[in-house]
C-alpha cells in the first residue's frame, strides 16, 4: 500500500526536479556549438593562409620582374619555392612539401597569351603539369602558386576540400602576372614553359 502511495509521489518529484537541467540542456547543444566554433576557427585559418599566400606570391614575385632572382647566385624552381616560403613562416607544416609553383613566360605584348594557360583543377591537380621558364627583362611573365592545405574539422571539411572526394585537404592558389622591368641589355626569351615537378 505506501509503495503505491509514494511511487506516484516519487513520479512528481522528479518530473518537478531542475537540479542538473543546465548541465542536460548544454549536453544537447554541445556537440552542434562546438561544431559550429571548429568550422569558424577552420574558414578562418583558410582565409588566413590565402592571404599569406597570396602576400608572398605577390612579394617573391616582385624579385623576378626586378631582375634580383635571376640575376641571383641561386634562380632555380626550388630557390623560388623556397623565397615564397620564407614568406610563410609561421605555418607549421612543411611549407615546401605542400607548395607548388608554376611560372610561365610570354613574349613581349601578349598579355592575351595568358588566357590560353587556363586554370588548373585541383582535384586533378599534377605538379608535373606545372611550369618552370626563366625570363630576361621585358618578358610578360605569369606567376601561380598552389598550396595544399590539411582540414581538421570533421563533418565540415567536405564543404570546404576541393582536392576530390576521400581527402580532407583544400587546394589554396594565388597568382600574378606583371612586365619585367629592363634591369639589363638581355633580349627577351618570349613564350617559354618547361615542364616538371617539386623541383623544376
Amino acid at each position: 500500500m505506501a509503495r503505491r502511495i509514494l511511487r506516484p509521489l516519487f513520479v512528481r518529484r522528479f518530473a518537478d526536479a531542475r537540479r542538473g537541467a543546465v548541465a542536460v540542456e548544454f549536453a544537447f547543444v554541445a556537440f552542434p556549438f562546438i561544431l559550429l566554433l571548429f568550422g569558424i576557427l577552420e574558414l578562418a585559418l583558410v582565409f588566413i593562409v590565402t592571404t599569406t599566400l597570396e602576400s608572398a606570391t605577390e612579394s617573391a614575385g616582385r624579385k623576378i620582374r626586378t631582375g634580383e632572382f635571376q640575376t641571383g647566385a641561386s634562380h632555380t624552381k626550388k630557390d623560388f619555392r623556397d623565397s615564397v616560403c620564407a614568406r610563410m613562416t609561421w605555418l607549421s607544416t612543411p611549407c615546401q612539401d605542400n607548395l607548388y609553383i608554376d611560372v610561365r613566360t610570354f613574349a613581349a605584348n601578349d598579355f592575351a597569351g595568358m588566357s590560353s594557360t587556363g586554370g588548373y583543377n585541383a582535384a586533378t591537380f599534377n605538379a608535373n603539369q606545372t611550369c618552370w621558364a626563366n625570363s630576361e627583362p621585358s618578358d610578360i611573365v605569369l606567376v601561380r602558386t598552389f598550396y595544399k592545405w590539411n582540414l581538421f574539422t570533421p563533418l565540415l571539411n567536405g564543404a570546404l576540400q576541393n582536392m576530390g572526394a576521400g581527402t580532407s585537404k583544400r587546394m589554396i592558389s594565388s597568382a600574378v602576372a606583371f612586365r619585367n622591368e629592363p634591369y639589363n641589355n638581355n633580349s627577351p626569351v618570349g613564350a617559354q614553359c618547361i615542364l616538371g615537378g617539386q623541383n623544376g
